[in-house]
Formats: structure tokens, sequence, C-alpha cells
């Protein structure tokens, strides 16, 4: 039985819809590695030291440095909040994350999604590493660290794994409401992780911003990159674009 035009509109729309979204994401990308220029570059000049003392100081109770404003639970809830982006919470997402992936026969989709935050590390490290920025001298911390402040590995790392795993986990996913649900979801723990690093007073608020900024650049580059590697059938391809879950392959009377 001959095909009606439905399956070519179908593939067209698809195709068209692909083009604009990598475009969408291409323009996000370089504007996170703008802001992100932008800022290390005010930073460099020491143009921020007025908004970064400011947002420090309005954090902590008046007369008191030690003390961050609001109750005792909310200051140990956002040491906890805090805890999502450190090494080894990360870590245990990642391989949490590979391993499940690699179960549903999705391994080439496991080790992009190993190596895109890998790499994303690596980055991280070595901005912190020539940057050198020291950390805040203003308020007592309330956390311990000792690496360099710009920009914020936690920001910056939470940023990389909870969106690049959003972005995994909804490849396989056809609904939209879980797909929405979980970048939601993602970008709300990336953007409370960074908050309560500048609340605890471990970094600068511009830190955090950078963090962010270099972050979310680099996992949406991962996102438009497994997007053309799935399209190119390198990794497995997206849940609504696989073959095999299409009714233009289903039997036809």
């Amino acid at each position: 039985m001959r095909r009606g035009p439905r399956p070519l509109l179908r593939r067209a729309w698809h195709s068209r819809f692909f083009e604009i979204g990598s475009l969408v994401l291409l323009v996000l990308v370089v504007g996170g590695v703008w802001a992100f220029l932008g800022l290390l570059d005010e930073v460099n000049e020491g143009e921020t030291e007025g908004f970064d003392q400011a947002i420090l100081l309005g954090l902590r109770t008046a007369g008191d440095l030690s003390d961050p404003v609001g109750p005792l639970w909310f200051e140990e809830f956002m040491r906890d909040v805090s805890g999502f982006g450190g090494v080894g919470m990360m870590t245990l997402m990642v391989a949490a994350t590979t391993v499940f992936l690699a179960l549903i026969r999705k391994v080439r989709a496991a080790v992009f999604f190993a190596i895109s935050v890998g790499s994303g590390g690596l980055v991280s490290s070595l901005f912190k590493h020539f940057v050198d920025r020291p950390r805040p001298d203003l308020v007592p911390q309330g956390s311990y660290v000792h690496t360099a402040s710009f920009p914020s590995g936690h920001s910056m790392m939470s940023a990389v794994v909870y969106l690049i795993l959003a972005v995994m986990l909804a490849r396989t996913q056809t609904s939209c409401v879980v797909r929405v649900y979980l970048m939601v979801l993602a970008v709300l723990l990336t953007l409370g992780i960074g908050v309560s690093r500048v609340y605890l007073g471990v970094h600068w608020p511009t830190d955090v911003l950078a963090g962010w900024a270099l972050g979310a650049a680099w996992a949406l580059m991962c996102a438009l990159l497994a997007r053309y590697l799935g399209q190119r059938g390198e990794i497995e391809p997206d849940a609504r674009e696989d073959p095999g879950r299409s009714s233009e392959t289903a039997p036809r009377p």
C-alpha cells in the first residue's frame, strides 16, 4: 500500500526541529563562554570587588560576621545542598548514571557521558590553577576548602554533571513532561549548589556566576555534540528519533 505524505512531512519537521534546536544550543554555548570571559576579565581587573563584598556581607548577621543570616536549620540545610556539588557525591552520580546507561544497552552514550564530565572537570581545574584567585577572607568560611576560588568548582561541575546527566537521561525518554522535569530538576539543583557556596562564605559571588556560565556552556556543548553524534549513529539515538520507535516503521495493512 502506498504511503501518504505524512511520513515525509514528519521527517521534514524533525529535520527542521533538529536544525533550530542545534542553533539555539550553539547560541547558548557562545553566550555562556562570552559571559565567563567577561567575568574573568572583570575579576582580573578588580572591578567586581564591591559587588562581591556587598553580597557576602549581606548574607551575614549584622555585628557578627561568623553567623550567616537565617536559623541554624537553614544553615545546616545549605551545607547539605552544597554537598551535592562535592567531588564524592558527583563521582557517585556519574558512576551510577554510567552504569545505568550501560544496563539499558546505551553503552556508547555511557562512555560519552563519562568523557564529557571528566573533560569538564579538567577544564575547571585548569582555570582554577591559572587564575589562582584567593578564597574569600571577608567572612569566616562555613566549609573546608583547599583549592583556588575562581571559578567555583562546585558551581561549574554541578552544571556539567547534572545538566549533562539530565540530557543523557532525557534522551532515553519519549515523554516531553519527563524531559522537562529532568532539565528543571538539574537547573534548580545547580542553582542551589552555587548559592550555598556563597552563603557559606567559601566563594565570591562572581566565582559562582563564572562557574555557572562555563559549566552550562560546557554541558550545552556536550548536548549539541550528543545530538550530532546521535544523528550520525555514533552514539545511540534519542528515543524520540529512534527509527525503531517510530510509527513510520510500523507494519501497515
